[in-house]
């Protein structure tokens, strides 16, 4: 079993930066994908950003060239900096990882941008 601690969430203004980190915990930690996802009320949940043990990135459409993901494997744990905050990124976001084929969610955290 993988448990998921996300943080960093909060109320920023347009513009602003928000840091949000997701650290993995449980036995036999063999993590290969790690990503973050958003949903905003009324909408699917969409994906935000993948990274690979490897450090391949993969980033949705709307968060180019504004967010960064990276992770740290020794510590099992992704971060998702996130820069030049728009209204439209207010969604919880949640963190994802998979140990070989299952999937494992986080809890969620609050993301609200409004000035």
């Amino acid at each position: 079993q993988v448990q998921l601690v996300e943080s960093g969430g909060g109320l920023v203004q347009p513009g602003g930066s928000l840091r949000l980190s997701c650290a993995a915990s449980g036995s036999d930690l063999s993590i290969s994908v790690m990503g973050w996802y958003r949903q905003a009320p009324g909408k699917p949940r969409e994906p935000v950003a993948t990274i690979t043990r490897g450090g391949s990135t993969n980033y949705g459409d709307s968060v180019k060239g504004r967010f960064t993901i990276s992770r740290d494997n020794a510590k099992n744990t992704v971060i998702l900096q996130m820069n030049t905050l728009k209204p439209e990124d207010t969604a919880v976001y949640y963190c994802r990882v998979w140990r070989g084929l299952v999937d494992y969610w986080g809890q969620g955290t609050q993301v609200t941008v409004s000035s």
